[in-house]
């Protein structure tokens, strides 16, 4: 005689149960089965995943820049700054990006016309980590206080209401670190990374037959190097049996300058004004299909058509402005005295749904301090000298003055309104 199975659990015997589809499951971690159950996302040091849509996010190496973007800059898209005019600030979130994978022991893959990836590797800044994070942090904002900004003061409503910034390090925090740009990376670190350098005036030689093609001939070079690394090493997922997993950081250096072979930035209607968006449409199929993140500087303020701009900004996913204070009116007002320029997100991919993490703050401005670099807040002073209130005082009485009480006082001397 068969045993009759328990009622109720789900799980009957006989010949005619195992076909049954019932609800229950069994309780227990997940996770830890090896069968198609267990997690989509795959575990790579120095990654995490969205919050709103579950893609893989990376770190810029600049937290406060994370925050700005929803988290981190997405795995398989393009970060497009745009230089400051002097290229004194962009270069400082390059290096930033990749002394990220560097701590995160990711693949680096450096492009440069200018100057040697090796070189610049060499100037990338010293991770602050752990115990020394927070004091040094501490430290470098102390002595960077003036005697003014340490008196404390009611500040204005509409800075009341916003969401406070992360401008310092946080403990609990593993993704993301902080670096001293006043000192530079351990040459231990540097040894022990993995990384593909890709100068231009190297690839290129002084006898190359020019062949007339599509794209000028440094970007198809770099693409082809790019694509070489991609699927020799397994970022594109063709090797599954690679037991484990890593990211490949890209950072191309001037893109679209001279240097490149581009005359984009040299006249308005340039004969290869298609290269450089040629060039980023190709590389981000190459990122979609991958394992990799990639930041570009670009100066775009050299470039005169601005069809090309609204082209190469369509092209990416991220782009991030960078407005320098030097040689501007602004570098001399004293309400920009705490500031070295203003930060402007251009764009924010749309990623997995139909709206994208817009930050509730508009107006950011960074410094450069001794030892960090910041993004902040535009908080303007408010107005409490003697001499600018009698200036705007008498300023106002004038404008009443020549206003007048009515309309009917314009007909005749000086006015600002015509109907």
């Amino acid at each position: 005689m068969a045993a009759a199975g328990p009622r109720g659990t789900g799980t009957g015997t006989g010949t005619g149960s195992k076909n049954i589809v019932t609800s229950f499951q069994r309780r227990g971690p997940r996770a830890s089965s090896s069968d198609s159950g267990g997690p989509r996302l795959v575990s790579i040091a120095g990654t995490r995943p969205s919050v709103r849509n579950g893609q893989l996010l990376v770190s810029t190496g600049l937290p406060a820049l994370d925050q700005l973007l929803g988290g981190g800059l997405a795995v398989g898209t393009v970060l497009l700054i745009e230089e400051d005019k002097y290229n004194i600030y962009s270069p400082l979130l390059f290096k930033y990006f990749l002394a990220e994978g560097i701590i995160n022991v990711h693949t680096l893959l450096v492009a440069s016309a200018k100057e040697d990836p090796e070189k610049i590797l060499q100037e990338l800044p010293a991770p602050l980590l752990d115990d020394n994070c927070k004091k040094e942090f501490d430290e470098d904002i102390y002595n960077d206080k003036t005697p003014e900004s340490s008196i404390k003061m009611k500040i204005a409503w509409r800075y009341q209401l916003l969401p406070k910034m992360e401008a310092g390090p946080v403990s609990s925090s593993r993704f993301g670190h902080y670096y001293d740009v006043s000192k530079k990376m351990p040459q231990e670190l540097i040894k022990a990374s993995k990384w593909h350098g890709f100068f231009l005036p190297e690839k290129i030689s002084s006898t190359l037959n020019t062949e007339p093609c599509s794209l000028t001939h440094g970007y198809i070079k770099l693409l082809q190097f790019i694509q070489k690394i991609i699927y020799e090493e397994g970022f594109d997922g063709s090797n599954p049996q690679k037991k484990q997993k890593n990211i490949l950081r890209i950072g191309i250096q001037n893109l679209g300058s001279p240097l490149w072979g581009d005359d984009v930035c040299c006249t308005e209607n340039c004969d290869n004004s298609h290269d450089l968006t040629k060039f980023l449409y190709i590389l981000r199929g190459l990122l979609r299909t991958s394992l990799s993140a990639c930041i570009i500087t670009v100066p775009t303020h050299l470039i005169q058509n601005k069809a090309i701009i609204a082209r190469i900004t369509n092209l990416s996913d991220t782009v991030v402005h960078l407005e320098s204070f030097i040689g501007s009116e602004r570098e001399t007002n004293p309400l920009y005295k705490d500031y070295h320029g203003l930060i402007h997100i251009r764009q924010i991919p749309r990623l997995n749904n139909l709206i994208c993490d817009v930050s509730d703050v508009k107006d950011l401005a960074f410094k450069l301090r001794r030892k960090l670099f910041t993004i902040e807040r535009l908080h303007l002073p408010p107005d409490l000298s003697d001499t600018v209130s009698r200036s705007s005082k008498q300023d106002v009485a004038e404008s009443a003055t020549l206003l007048g009480p009515g309309c009917g006082m314009m007909a005749g001397g000086k006015k600002h309104l015509d109907f």
